[in-house]
C-alpha cells in the first residue's frame, strides 16, 4: 500500500474560533472497503479505489488521476478511521453523515456498513466526532464505471416493502440511535432520507409511507429519545434536480407531499442537484455559476420549505469521470458522462463557506447548520481528504470559517 502523509494536523493544531453557534456536517461514501455484495458483483477484493486508480485525463487541463496523500487505505481499520476523525475534528467538522445503505434484494439487507460497524465506531478517539444517517435510497446502478451506451444494470432496488422498513427501523435504533456520539438535534436524532419519492413508491401511496414514518417516531420515543429529527433531500420533492441523473423522478404535488411528511428539516447532498451547465460548457462547468445557482435555491428553499428549516450546502467539486468506461469517448450522456468543475479551487471552495455562513446568519436559520459534500466522493470529484496536489488546503478553509477552539 502506497500511503505519503501530506500535511497531516495533530491535536495541537487549533483555529480561532469565529463562533461555536455553527454546526458542520460532512457527507461520508463509504465505498473504500471490502464488502460482500460488491464481490459479487465486481469480483474479489474490489472496491471503488479500483476506479480512482484507472481514472485518466478525459480532456484538456482535467486532473486525473486523484492521487490521494494517504494512499489507498481500507477505511474500515479503526486505526485509519481514528486518523480521518482527527483530521476532521481538527479541522472545525462536527459531524460525518453516512450515505447509508440498506436494499431489499440484497442478503440480510445491509450494504457498505463497514467503515462505520467496524472503522468508526470502534475508532478509540470516536467520540471527538458526531455521526448520523442519510439513508440512500436510490437504486443501485452498475456505474463502476459506466459505458458510453449509459444504460447500465439496476444492481438492486431501492424501494422497500413495509417489512423491510421495520427491520431497517428497528436495527437503527438499536444499533445506532444509542451510540452515545450520535447526532441529535434537540435530544432528537438526525435520520435523513435521499429520495422521498422512492420511499413513498415502496408503500404504494403517501398515506401508507406516512404512517410508516410516524411508527418510526414512535419507536424512536419508545427508546428513550424525544423524538426523531426526520431530514428530507429538497431534490427528492423535485425542487430544480439537474436532469440526466438516472434515478431522477418528478413529485405529483410536492407541496402536498412535504406538509404530509412533515419534516424536521430540509437540506441538499450537492450543488449538482440544483445546477445545470451549458451544453455548449461541456465537459467543463463553472464552479462560480453553481455557487451562485445555489445561493438562489437556498433562499427559495428557505421560503418554499418553511417552517421546516433548510440547511444550505456547500460542495467542495464535482468530477464524475472516473466512473465512465475510461476506453470508451468521453461525451455528454447524462450522469456519469457529465461536466466537471476545473476551478473549484481551495480559495473558491472557502468562499463558499463564506457565503453559506453569510447565509445562515441573515436567514437566522435554526440551528446553523451546513453540510457539505463530501468527504470522500473522491469518483465524484468531491473530496476533503488530503490529496498530492493541494494536501489539506480544502479542509484549511472549512477551520478558517467556521472553526472552533
Amino acid at each position: 500500500m502506497f500511503v505519503l502523509f501530506v500535511g497531516l494536523p495533530t491535536r495541537a493544531q487549533t483555529a480561532p474560533a469565529p463562533s461555536a453557534d455553527y454546526q458542520v456536517a460532512v457527507y461520508y461514501f463509504p465505498n473504500y472497503h471490502r464488502d460482500a455484495a460488491n464481490e459479487a458483483w465486481h469480483g474479489q477484493d474490489w472496491t471503488e479505489w479500483d476506479l480512482v486508480k484507472a481514472a485518466k485525463p478525459r480532456f484538456s487541463g482535467h486532473e486525473q488521476p486523484k492521487v490521494p496523500a494517504w494512499g489507498y487505505f481500507d477505511e474500515s481499520d479503526p486505526a485509519w478511521a481514528a486518523k480521518e476523525i482527527d483530521l476532521a475534528a481538527d479541522h472545525g467538522i462536527d459531524a460525518f453523515i453516512y450515505d447509508w445503505y440498506w436494499y431489499e434484494q440484497v442478503p440480510g439487507n445491509r450494504y457498505l456498513h463497514g467503515q462505520l460497524e467496524d472503522g468508526f465506531l470502534n475508532a478509540p478517539n470516536r467520540n471527538r466526532l458526531k455521526f448520523a444517517l442519510m439513508w440512500a435510497n436510490h437504486d443501485w446502478l452498475n456505474i463502476h464505471p459506466a459505458p458510453f451506451t449509459n444504460r447500465p444494470e439496476k444492481l438492486t432496488e431501492g424501494e422497500v416493502s413495509a417489512e423491510t422498513w421495520e427491520r431497517l427501523t428497528d436495527y437503527v435504533i438499536a444499533t445506532y440511535f444509542r451510540q452515545p456520539n450520535y447526532w441529535k438535534l434537540d435530544g432528537k436524532p438526525y435520520f435523513s432520507i435521499y429520495e422521498i419519492g422512492t420511499f413513498i413508491n415502496g408503500f404504494g401511496s403517501l398515506d401508507k409511507a406516512v404512517a410508516a414514518l410516524r411508527r418510526f417516531e414512535e419507536k424512536t420515543k419508545a427508546a428513550g429519545f424525544p423524538g426523531l429529527h426526520l431530514n428530507v433531500m429538497a431534490w427528492g420533492f423535485n425542487a430544480g434536480a439537474l436532469s440526466g441523473f438516472p434515478w431522477e423522478q418528478s413529485l405529483k404535488n410536492p407541496e402536498a407531499i412535504f406538509r404530509a411528511v412533515a419534516p424536521a428539516s430540509v437540506t441538499s447532498y450537492c450543488y449538482v442537484h440544483h445546477y445545470t451547465p451549458p451544453k455548449e460548457s461541456f465537459p467543463t462547468m463553472n464552479y462560480a455559476d453553481a455557487l451562485a445557482a445555489n445561493e438562489r435555491a437556498w433562499g427559495e428553499f428557505d421560503r418554499q420549505f418553511r417552517p421546516a428549516p433548510y440547511f444550505p450546502n456547500v460542495s467542495m467539486g464535482w468530477d464524475a469521470s472516473p466512473r465512465c468506461l475510461q476506453s470508451d469517448a468521453y461525451a455528454n450522456r447524462g450522469y456519469p458522462w457529465m461536466s466537471a468543475f476545473t476551478d473549484n479551487t481551495p480559495a473558491a471552495f472557502r468562499d463558499a463557506l463564506q457565503r453559506a455562513r453569510t447565509h445562515l446568519d441573515r436567514a437566522g436559520t435554526q440551528p446553523k447548520i451546513l453540510t457539505i459534500n463530501a468527504w470522500n466522493e473522491w469518483t465524484e470529484g468531491s473530496y476533503l481528504l488530503p490529496d498530492t496536489k493541494h494536501g489539506t488546503a480544502y479542509l484549511e478553509a472549512i477551520r478558517a470559517v467556521f472553526g472552533k477552539n
